[in-house]
């Protein structure tokens, strides 16, 4: 060992003198862009500086020799992690069958041409493996400590809160479960989840009276805020947010609480959770925090559709639904609500998966991070397919919801009430109210990204 020591020191005294060509003793973050380039390493923009500024001690904006080998000799030391849990079989070599076992580890499948594709990219002599000196020379000057952070990029994000919680919840690493980083994300999620509910308020409600209101009601969105206005004032148009708002929280907690139950219960051998797998658990959990709070759905409804005075509030609003109508009244529309979930989650996922294949086979040039804006991108689309799917299950959910709060509307099973809307107003009458929905998306998509990277850096949640 001390004899690699020895060695691993004089390269280092080796390479600190060609990276410090202006000869003060110490290696600015120009020198260090300019020699890697020159050396044929190419990083990613703002990596010089993240080495600068991780191994800089004394806060000089260099790096003395002794910061720089330290820097090297903590970073090799990282790398020999990884590349020693990479190597399954212990041979000194990565094959490309490991490199997916690894990444499937992580919860991301890979094809063996894309796994070949990130072997070559490190892979010097050819031999499509990789031993220690290669993956070394690779990693050492790239702040990419391991292929989570690959992994960490393409995370389908359910920061994007469009106001419909049927998304899978996170995948959360071991080593943030046990840092305790999980809870932080979620709040941050929560946060981010309230304050663009919010925002996007009126045009929900807007929503809701389209849903419930049908062809008779005629309501165009204009003309539909106008009578709004008319009937409340302006606060009106934030009627049923509180409760919207609220049921944010215990929603988070027993989705995530059930997801880590049943991928235990689902995947066959431990620690190893496949795509479907992780489908079937995630539909599961939100179909479990569903039932927990449905009957909080049904009071958002209703109170989103109240008149002026008719109730006082939240508790006001569940005494009288439970006199009137009793316990029962709470599950209406329970069906169609949790019919719509797999369509959703389903077509959001596979959605997903394929826009990020997509970019992953033709844009990703010199590193896997596709950027916030194609991240966001490609989540609003996936999530929009979703909601289109299980738009009419929505709908019919509301109504089922509203029936007994709207003078004259016969309460009716789900397939009849179907029926009746096909034959009334056609298909599309399946689709009220899913302009105003659509309007909301980009705002509220914006709004929670925002506020969660607020919160991130409040929280102390690094990148």
């Amino acid at each position: 060992e001390h004899g690699d020591d020895q060695y691993a020191s004089k390269t280092y005294e080796d390479l600190f003198e060609k990276l410090d060509t202006n000869k003060d003793g110490k290696v600015d973050v120009a020198e260090l862009r300019a020699g890697l380039t020159s050396m044929g390493i190419t990083f990613r923009k703002g990596a010089a500086q993240k080495i600068i500024s991780s191994g800089d001690k004394d806060k000089d904006l260099g790096l003395d020799f002794e910061e720089f080998s330290k820097y090297l000799k903590d970073h090799e030391k990282k790398l020999r992690l990884t590349f020693k849990s990479l190597d399954k079989n212990n041979d000194g070599r990565i094959d490309h069958m490991e490199v997916r076992q690894s990444l499937a580890d992580l919860g991301m499948d890979i094809n063996q041409e894309e796994a070949k594709k990130i072997l070559q990219s490190i892979d010097v002599d050819g031999t499509m493996t990789v031993d220690w000196n290669e993956w070394k020379a690779h990693f050492l000057f790239n702040p990419a400590t391991n292929l989570q952070e690959i992994i960490r990029y393409w995370k389908h994000s359910t920061v994007l809160d469009i106001g419909d919680s049927l998304t899978i919840p996170d995948e959360f690493t071991e080593e943030e479960k046990t840092t305790g980083i999980w809870w932080k994300q979620l709040s941050a999620g929560a946060m981010a989840g309230a304050v663009s509910r919010t925002g996007t308020a009126p045009l929900d409600r807007m929503k809701v009276f389209m849903q419930v209101g049908g062809a008779r009601a005629g309501i165009s969105l204009v003309g539909g805020f106008k009578q709004m206005l008319k009937e409340g004032g302006a606060a009106s148009l934030w009627r049923g947010n509180g409760i919207n708002v609220l049921k944010i929280a215990p929603e988070t907690a027993i989705k995530f609480m059930a997801y880590e139950q049943y991928k235990k219960l689902l995947s066959s051998d431990r620690g190893k959770v496949r795509t479907h797998e992780r489908f079937i658990a995630g539909s599961l959990a939100g179909a479990t925090a569903q039932t927990a709070i449905y009957p909080m759905e049904v009071m958002k409804t209703r109170l989103t559709l109240r008149k002026t005075g008719q109730y006082t509030g939240m508790f006001d609003c569940a005494k009288k639904i439970l006199q009137k109508e009793g316990v029962k009244a709470f599950y209406k529309g329970y069906l169609p609500n949790i019919l719509g979930i797999i369509p959703y989650a389903g077509i959001d996922l596979a959605v997903y998966e394929s826009l990020k294949n997509a970019w992953l086979a033709n844009y990703a040039k010199d590193s896997a991070n596709p950027g916030i804006l194609v991240l966001l991108g490609c989540g609003t689309m996936s999530s929009t397919c979703g909601q289109l799917t299980s738009y009419p299950l929505a709908l019919i959910r509301t109504r089922m919801q509203a029936a007994a709060s709207i003078e004259g509307a016969e309460q009716m099973s789900m397939n009849r009430m179907v029926k009746k809307i096909v034959e009334k107003e056609g298909f599309f009458g399946l689709y009220r109210g899913i302009l105003p929905n659509f309007m909301k998306v980009i705002p509220a998509v914006s709004i929670s990204y925002v506020v969660y990277e607020y919160m991130r850096s409040g929280l102390g949640i690094q990148k």
